[in-house]
């Protein structure tokens, strides 16, 4: 009852229409048309109506950290009860001793960018003293690090040394003070915090009207993904474009090809969507969602990273995919 009713308000169709349409076709038309509604702009508006868009349209994360490297602190900003992200607590922090992007291994850098968090370490973890009682392991480098040659690995948030001295900056990692990690700890989920290094803490405030326009090309490009329109599915990639594994267009759009051209029956769903400006960029954005992927054949559920350039008149280019 509640997916009819579901149909019934998103098509704004009569009970006649959606029976008639199921009846002639079978639930694929009435699909088809779903599908479509996702891409609309009044669809998405709804969305964002309620979302603070301070740092990007966000499913996945409650708790964001910024790093601000100029200066030289970390802050935590938090999930409401009012659906607004809150600066919660902000620690003193060191960074890498050397200004600037990261890299390489041993440039005594701090990169710039967004990453997950994907391991605590703690004295159960034999971690070294040296990090203090708790470390942070973040996905430095990213997808986008790689994409550009950025290299090495290692890039903690973590504590002072226990009974030791140290100096007042690090090797590419963030540093808080042993307190400090310890509050950290007990204000965040890792599995649903992300950390965005960057020169400084402002909010970015991402205009709702480029969000917008990003989900809703999202979702025609996933519409000509599902239904094999080859045509307006390359037309949301950049000529520049190129896939983790090295494929670049042209490579790319003949695998594409061969593959629209099977006319497979697709089930494409995407969800815990998060799309961000990143760090240090005019018009880059990255988007991340949980994807599931099935045909006859086929079968992929993970997650997916799509880098994509957004123009002055808020149309995305993919540029890199995972």
């Amino acid at each position: 009852m509640k997916i009819i009713l579901f149909i019934f308000l998103t098509l704004s169709l009569n009970a006649d229409d959606i029976l008639t349409q199921y009846r002639l076709s079978g639930i694929s038309v009435i699909e088809k048309q779903l599908d479509l509604k996702l891409t609309s702009e009044e669809y998405w508006n709804k969305e964002l109506e309620n979302k603070d868009t301070s740092f990007g349209y966000l499913e996945s994360y409650n708790s964001i950290l910024i790093c601000d490297k100029n200066s030289s602190n970390l802050s935590l900003y938090k999930l409401d009860t009012n659906n607004t992200f809150t600066q919660l607590k902000t620690y003193d922090a060191f960074t890498g001793k050397i200004p600037g992007d990261k890299k390489f291994e041993g440039d005594l850098k701090t990169p710039l960018g967004i990453y997950k968090i994907e391991q605590r370490l703690d004295k159960e973890s034999k971690l070294d003293p040296f990090y203090g009682p708790l470390a942070f392991v973040t996905s430095y480098p990213n997808i986008y690090d790689r994409s550009r040659g950025k290299r090495g690995s290692g890039i903690w948030v973590h504590g002072f040394p226990i009974n030791q001295t140290r100096d007042d900056f690090t090797r590419g990692c963030i540093a808080i003070d042993n307190e400090s990690i310890k509050c950290l700890d007990n204000n965040i989920d890792i599995n649903n915090t992300i950390l965005i290094i960057n020169k400084d803490t402002r909010k970015v405030n991402v205009p709702k009207k480029r969000l917008n326009k990003i989900l809703t090309e999202l979702y025609k490009w996933r519409y000509a993904w599902k239904y094999s329109d080859i045509y307006n599915y390359l037309s949301f990639y950049a000529k520049d474009f190129k896939k983790t594994d090295g494929t670049h267009f042209d490579n790319f759009k003949i695998a594409k090809e061969f593959v629209f051209n099977k006319k497979d029956k697709k089930i494409i769903l995407f969800n815990n969507i998060n799309i961000l400006k990143y760090p240090n960029t005019q018009n880059i954005y990255q988007i991340s969602f949980h994807e599931i992927y099935k045909t006859k054949y086929i079968s992929f559920i993970g997650n997916k990273t799509l880098m994509v350039k957004v123009d002055e008149e808020d149309h995305m280019k993919i540029f890199l995919e995972n």
